[in-house]
């Protein structure tokens, strides 16, 4: 994967934000989809973001659910019209994006956005967003093994892809002390970390409505 930061003009850098855009972190088969489902539920007037990606959809998937389907062509045009706060291409092939607007807009009026991200995009947020504005909880499993098992099931893949993902599970763990907190998703106890996770994002959003 390789990864672009977009540069803030310095009308962006010294704007003043009174949200907050909380990200939840994690590798591939963490559990992020699912807890970011949980918290749809749980807090329908926070904003949930979608991401741009020029990949097929899947068997289910809808543009505007999970993802916003679009040409590598305009992709590259909202590059160009420096429309992506950040954006990458996965294995020299797919562009996956988060939109500028989508995030700052919210920003600006004092809303809590929720996203999820690997640990890379996380660094390219970091770089870009003020400390006071951003807050990063990494979800932890419980073992390699539980986390190869949670990928597997989630369909067919070849052993090179399987040991691409887990290489990549590992460079990620070793970076989760960077993250504010760190959360374990222990297999079916779902409830027990969306509650966890609920505690945090209440107690770090409370002065927002002070």
């Amino acid at each position: 994967m390789v990864r672009y930061n977009r540069r803030m003009s310095d009308a962006q850098k010294s704007e003043k934000y009174l949200g907050k855009l909380i990200l939840i972190v994690g590798p591939s088969g963490s559990g992020k989809g699912t807890v970011i489902n949980r918290l749809k539920q749980r807090f329908p007037g926070f904003v949930f973001p979608i991401s741009y990606t020029t990949r097929d959809p899947r068997e289910g998937e809808e543009d505007g659910d999970s993802y916003h389907f679009v040409t590598k062509e305009e992709f590259e045009r909202m590059i160009e019209a420096d429309e992506f706060l950040e954006y990458a291409v996965v294995h020299s092939d797919n562009y996956y994006g988060t939109g500028k607007e989508d995030i700052l807009g919210p920003l600006r009026t004092g809303a809590v956005i929720v996203r999820e991200v690997d640990i890379q995009g996380f660094h390219s947020i970091r770089d870009i967003l003020p400390k006071e504005n951003l807050l990063a909880i990494f979800m932890k499993v419980s073992s390699l093994e539980d986390l190869k098992g949670r990928i597997l099931r989630r369909g067919k893949m070849s052993d090179g892809e399987l040991q691409k993902r887990m290489d990549s599970t590992l460079k990620e763990i070793e970076q989760s002390g960077e993250c504010d907190y760190q959360v374990e998703n222990k297999w079916g106890e779902i409830d027990r970390c969306v509650g966890n996770v609920t505690t945090i994002i209440l107690d770090e959003i409370k002065d927002l409505y002070e």
